[in-house]
Formats: structure tokens, C-alpha cells, sequence
């Protein structure tokens, strides 16, 4: 079987996901297409080799509806013998992009793949994709006849149950943008970050940081999910999840050349990483956001390894619940997880995400000498991916 490795990993900067954000202004397909310009240019591989671009998008309505993957292919100005093919595993798309693309050259079917992700929450609103989606069903109705609740109350339920108070999730969210700041500060993203020209000037720096954040002020911000019907159901639930523990509204876009450990050889390119095990899982869908735990346990099962034999771990801050729970759960040591901060201070474009986080992690494993790295994601319904990599 073929080693699956990756050569090159970019990233925009986080554009806020609202009008007047920094990346507002531009078309998603023309995010994606700059980023996959400047994955290929950094590599300077012939992109006519290329057997296949797997984007990840959640929201593909609108904007971002048309296999946007393919689409952001061709306004690159690339070969259009080159197919593409748009992905939805709600947040964790294009980790599940990356995960296919790296599946399909341990199997032969590519010698060279490209995943990747976008996502314009300041174009194409949060949720644009769902209305109807689940409350339509007769069936899923049938089975859960109370009702499955929103990612916000999901997280409210996991901090009920693992007893969070408000001041640890504020703590772990200013750590976050503690964290973010000081990498940033450092120039630790300057080899992920390209820039990317728009309307208003050239962005290259994540505008969803908040250096000057205090635990003082984010435990004055109010509850974001507080519903009087949800209190009847869940009394258990003490109401603590607020903007600031939460990950914001983010644009964005992410891309990973993957190839064959042969192909790279044969290229003359040097391999940065190595795909070294996957997992995907369903989890309870009321919880939602559980499911990393369960995933990063059948990946590390799989690979033979332990917690203890990771340098870094890459848990989505989705809501400050999630990567504590997770923490909690693996008896993970927290000085390993999100180092460089994560989707609480870094943001998170959804469909990109995936790729997002497997950059960073790349290139904390390269700056700090760690050799193995994982990547997990919490996804809408319960799912989550769960991804190690091997820094060569």
C-alpha cells in the first residue's frame, strides 16, 4: 500500500463572517481559487498532474452552491481535464476531504490529490443549507419525538454533565486568544498565511484574534442560547455558553496537496508529513458535539498508539465545552492541545476548517520537533472525524 503524504499546506487568514469583514468582499469561489493558486504556485507542480480536488463546504447554497470545488478549480485558471467534487461532513468537510484524497493514493486510484475548503458566513448565512432539513422528516420525528436541539444547547448539555463552571469555559476561551496572540506575534503563521488581495487591501492576518481579551470581559457577556422551553426539558442546564466561549462566524479557505510518497520522489518535492491513521464515527446526535471522543479513541486504536505518544492535538473549539470534554474524557495534557490557539480565537470557516487545523497542526509539529500529531473534529449530528499524522 501506498504512503500518503502531505507536500504543501495553505491557509487565508480568518476574515470575520459577517458584512464588512475582511474577506466579505470576495466571491467564495474566488477564495478557494486564490488558495489553490497559491498551493500550486508554492509547490510549482505542473497542476494539469493533479487527478482529483475534493473541496469541503457546508453551506452549498448560493454563492457556494455548484460543486464550488470544481468551480474554484476553473476560475484558477487550471486545466479543465483536472474534476473536482464538493464534500459535506458539516464541520469536519475538508478533513473528510483530506481523509479521502490521502484513502484514495494509499489505494492507487491517485497519484496526486488536492483537498480542500471554503467557507462565506458573511455571504451565505449559517444554517442557509438546513431550513426544513430535519424538522420535515416524519421518520427522524418518529424516533426522536422530543425533538434534537441546536449546537449551542448541545454544548450547554456537555457542560451541564461534565460539570464545567463559567469560569473554566471563559478561561480555556482567553487562553485561546492568549495563545493565537502570541503565535501570531511570534510569526508562527506566517508559513501557512498567504495573502490574499481584496477590495479594501491585501489581508494576511487572522482578524478573528482578540489580543486584548480578559476573562473579566468575557464573563460579562450574556448567554447566547437561554430558552425557557429548552429549561423545562434540560433543567440541568445552567445557561453558559456566550459569544466569547464560542467559536465566531468566520470566512475562509484551506488547501493540502497530498501525494504518493513515490510520486513525490519522482517530482523531486520533499514529503512534510505522512498520513498515518483515520477514523470517522456517529456519536448521540442529542450531544452532538461528543463525538471526538470516541474518534480520537478508534484512531489511536488503530494506529497502536496512546495520548501519551502525541506532541500536539488539534481538538475543534467549536464551544469551549468540546475540547475540555475531550481533554477530560482522554486525560489529555492540555499544554499539548490547540498550542497555537483554535477555532475559539483562530475562528471557524466551516467547510474549511478541516484542512485549516491540519495545517496548523503541520506546522506546529515542524516549528516544535514533535513527530505525531492529531486532528479531531465535533460535526452536526453527532459525527466526527479524527485524523493522526506522522511530521517527517
Amino acid at each position: 500500500m501506498e504512503n500518503a503524504v502531505i507536500v504543501d499546506a495553505v491557509r487565508t487568514a480568518a476574515g470575520r463572517g459577517k458584512p464588512g469583514g475582511a474577506l466579505s468582499d470576495v466571491h467564495p469561489v474566488d477564495l478557494l481559487a486564490e488558495t489553490l493558486r497559491s498551493l500550486i504556485e508554492r509547490t510549482g507542480i505542473d497542476p494539469a498532474l493533479v487527478d482529483d480536488v475534493i473541496g469541503g463546504c457546508v453551506q452549498q447554497v448560493g454563492d457556494q452552491s455548484g460543486n464550488i470545488a470544481h468551480t474554484a478549480w476553473l476560475a484558477a485558471g487550471y486545466p479543465h481535464t483536472v474534476p473536482g467534487t464538493t464534500v459535506n461532513r458539516q464541520c469536519g468537510s475538508s478533513q473528510q476531504a483530506a481523509s479521502f484524497g490521502a484513502q484514495g493514493v494509499m489505494a492507487g486510484s491517485y497519484d496526486i490529490v488536492i483537498a480542500c475548503g471554503v467557507e462565506s458566513m458573511s455571504r451565505v448565512p449559517l444554517l442557509a443549507a438546513r431550513k426544513g432539513a430535519v424538522g420535515s422528516s416524519d421518520l427522524l420525528q418518529k424516533r426522536y419525538p422530543e425533538g434534537l436541539v441546536n449546537q449551542g444547547v448541545a454544548a450547554e448539555l456537555i457542560a451541564a454533565r461534565y460539570k464545567f463552571s463559567r469560569h473554566q469555559l471563559d478561561d480555556y476561551s482567553f487562553r485561546s486568544h492568549q495563545r493565537a496572540a502570541e503565535a501570531a506575534n511570534a510569526g508562527s503563521f506566517e508559513n501557512e498565511i498567504f495573502s490574499v488581495e481584496t477590495p479594501g487591501g491585501r489581508v494576511s492576518a487572522d482578524e478573528t484574534i482578540r489580543s486584548a481579551t480578559t476573562i473579566e470581559g468575557l464573563s460579562g457577556l450574556k448567554p447566547s442560547f437561554q430558552d425557557e422551553a429548552i429549561s423545562q426539558r434540560f433543567p440541568e442546564i445552567e445557561w453558559k455558553i456566550t459569544p466569547g466561549n464560542s467559536s465566531p462566524l468566520t470566512d475562509g479557505a484551506s488547501a493540502v496537496l497530498i501525494m504518493s510518497e513515490l510520486k513525490a520522489k519522482e517530482l523531486g518535492l520533499k514529503p512534510r508529513a505522512r498520513f498515518h491513521a483515520f477514523s470517522v464515527v456517529g456519536d448521540d446526535p442529542l450531544y452532538m458535539l461528543t463525538g471526538p471522543i470516541p474518534a480520537t479513541r478508534k484512531v489511536l486504536d488503530r494506529a497502536g498508539m496512546k495520548i501519551a505518544d502525541l506532541d500536539v492535538y488539534e481538538v475543534n473549539e467549536a464551544f469551549a465545552p468540546v475540547p475540555l470534554a475531550w481533554a477530560t474524557e482522554l486525560e489529555a495534557d492540555l499544554e499539548k492541545l490547540n498550542p497555537r490557539g483554535g477555532a475559539i480565537s483562530l475562528g471557524h470557516a466551516l467547510g474549511a476548517s478541516g484542512t485549516r487545523i491540519l495545517t496548523t497542526l503541520l506546522n506546529t509539529l515542524e516549528s516544535t520537533g514533535g513527530r505525531y500529531g492529531l486532528q479531531t473534529m465535533c460535526e452536526a449530528g453527532g459525527l466526527a472525524n479524527a485524523t493522526v499524522i506522522e511530521a517527517l
